[in-house]
Order: C-alpha cells, then sequence, then structure tokens
C-alpha cells in the first residue's frame, strides 16, 4: 500500500480521507521537520504532505540521487519553502492547495485593516489593564475606512477577495499594483508603480506570493513613500517586508500603523513590534478556520489521489 507521510496533525476528516487509500504515518508533532526529519521522509515514504516551515531547500534534495518520494502535496497555497526546481529535478512532483484559503485569508486581512484604522487592539488592551476611565469625545480617534482608498499589491485570487470586500463592503476606492492588467468585476485603478501605489493610499494591503521575487518587496523606499496616516497590512509571507524598515518608520511616526499576520523570521516577532502600541499582531491565523484546514487537507488528499491514480493532480505547482 502507498505509504504517506502527513509532516503535522491535521483535522480527523483529513486523516480519515487520507486513511481510506493509503498507509498514513502522522507525525505528531506541530513544529517544522528538521533536516533529518526531512531527509527520512523522502526516502521511507512514497509521498509528503508537508506545510509551511518545512523547508525542502534544494540540499535537501541533492543530498542523494534517488529518493522514493514522488509527490510533495502542499498544504497550503504558498509554497516558498520547498524549492520546486530542486524537486522537479530530482523526479519529485509538487501540488499546492489554491482557492481553499482564498475567503479565509481575505477575511483576515479585513480585520486587520479595521484593527488597525480603529485601533481595536489598543482600546482592548486598555480596558483590560483596568486603566479605560469610560468614554469621551477624543478617546482613541481612528481612521474611518469608508471612502478611503485602498492599494492592494499582487491582484491574485486573495487580493481580489480583498478589494471587492472593500469596495463593495466600505465604499473604498481600489488602486492596486501587479506585473500585469487584470480583468476585475470592480472599478479599479492599476499602477505601473509601486512607489507611487504606496503614496497614494490610505491602507497598503499585500498579497503577492512569497519566494526570492517578493523578498524585501516592501523595503524603506516604499514605507518612506507611504503618507504619515497610512496604515500597512500584512497577509502574505514575512520576508516580502523588510521588517527592520518597517519598525523604522514606525517609531518615527512615518506611517500611521501597521497590521500583521506574518512576520520575517516567524515565529519570532521583534519586541519593538509588540511595544508599539500602533501596530496589530496576529499568530498566523490567515486560514484558521476549521472549514478551511478541512478544504485545505482535502485538496492535499485528491492530489494525491490523482497522482498515484496515474492522472495530473488538480493542483499541480
Amino acid at each position: 500500500m502507498t505509504k504517506i507521510f502527513m509532516t503535522r496533525p491535521l483535522p480527523e476528516t483529513v486523516q480519515a480521507a487520507a486513511r481510506a487509500d493509503f498507509d498514513l504515518t502522522v507525525r505528531p508533532m506541530t513544529s517544522p521537520l528538521t533536516v533529518e526529519e526531512m531527509r527520512t521522509a523522502l526516502s521511507e515514504y512514497d509521498g509528503v504532505i508537508p506545510t509551511l516551515g518545512d523547508l525542502f531547500s534544494s540540499d535537501i534534495f541533492k543530498a542523494q540521487e534517488d529518493w522514493r518520494c514522488q509527490i510533495l502535496a502542499n498544504f497550503g497555497v504558498g509554497y516558498n519553502h520547498i524549492d520546486v526546481a530542486a524537486a522537479k529535478a530530482a523526479g519529485i512532483t509538487v501540488s499546492n492547495t489554491p482557492g481553499a484559503v482564498t475567503d479565509a485569508t481575505a477575511d483576515v486581512a479585513l480585520t486587520l485593516m479595521l484593527m488597525s484604522a480603529r485601533r481595536a487592539g489598543e482600546g482592548e488592551r486598555l480596558l483590560r489593564a483596568g486603566r479605560w476611565e469610560g468614554w469621551h469625545p477624543t478617546q482613541l480617534l481612528g481612521m474611518h475606512l469608508g471612502g478611503k482608498t485602498v492599494g492592494i499589491v499582487g491582484m491574485g485570487r486573495i487580493g481580489q477577495a480583498i478589494a471587492r470586500r472593500c469596495h463593495a463592503g466600505f465604499g473604498m476606492t481600489v488602486a492596486y499594483h501587479s506585473r500585469s492588467p487584470k480583468v476585475l468585476d470592480f472599478p479599479a485603478t492599476r499602477m505601473d508603480s509601486l512607489l507611487a501605489l504606496a503614496a497614494a493610499v490610505d491602507v497598503l494591503v499585500l498579497a503577492v506570493p512569497g519566494g526570492d521575487e517578493t523578498h524585501h518587496l516592501i523595503n524603506a523606499e516604499v514605507l518612506e513613500a507611504m503618507q504619515p496616516h497610512a496604515h500597512l497590512i500584512n497577509i502574505a509571507r514575512g520576508n516580502v517586508v523588510e521588517e527592520a524598515a518597517l519598525i523604522r518608520v514606525l517609531e518615527q511616526g512615518a506611517i500611521g500603523g501597521a497590521g500583521l499576520d506574518v512576520y520575517e523570521f516567524e515565529p519570532a516577532v521583534p519586541d519593538a513590534l509588540c511595544a508599539m502600541e500602533n501596530v496589530v499582531l496576529l499568530p498566523h491565523l490567515g486560514t484558521a478556520a476549521l472549514e478551511v484546514r478541512e478544504d485545505m487537507g482535502l485538496m492535499s488528499v485528491r492530489n494525491l489521489q490523482a497522482f498515484f491514480a496515474g492522472e495530473t493532480p488538480p493542483n499541480l505547482v
């Protein structure tokens, strides 16, 4: 029977679906795989279901010439933790789980936008600390999102879902920057320059894939181009933002605030960010809904089922 290795426990429904067709081994830990564990997984299993943090680098694949593993059915839409070219060179197929994460991730982007603009985290900390003295007219005045301009960096599935919510739900003007123009079902202006987008918007939302092409895409120059009242929202990958530069502009009051669900050196979060009242910090909750994680896991299983049936996985990378 085909042996499958699940690198972290997924919802029970997903495990049951995998066990129906495969000899499944579930690693009980929730931490990323070690180098030795990755090599063992590739050596002893026909397929692996890895996820964020399991760093299948080119060095891992090059450690030997022939691996037993034939497919990495990644649990997640992002796969920048897998060197896909090196995997293919080693004869290993890679798949992912697009679509399943779109709405949940977009919802978290809107959560961060509202929390950051309306100072919700700061207000909750005030109340929980017992320092709230009651309502008054000038307390915790934030920025109203209605009618403002949102800039989306990366207008793929998730970027479009965020923009659609901003347009239809808040009456926001939508601008975006992407490698190519998009055919959209809502009004939006494409900006040729990332710097021009950053300078023009009240909220800048990052929705690009991770990887070398987008590493530090949001650097000091982009951050310094933002307006003093503008907020940065990141639901993409942590290293899309040059974190040290973000800390500097926040400390200088050069932007209004930030809402972050991901971090450059995750799970490490700089003390400087934790200390700032104008920063909202979430622990990578983008897809953290049971239904979504079940959908993602079942999509990984379907990719495996198709592959071992001799078919092309529906979500081939």
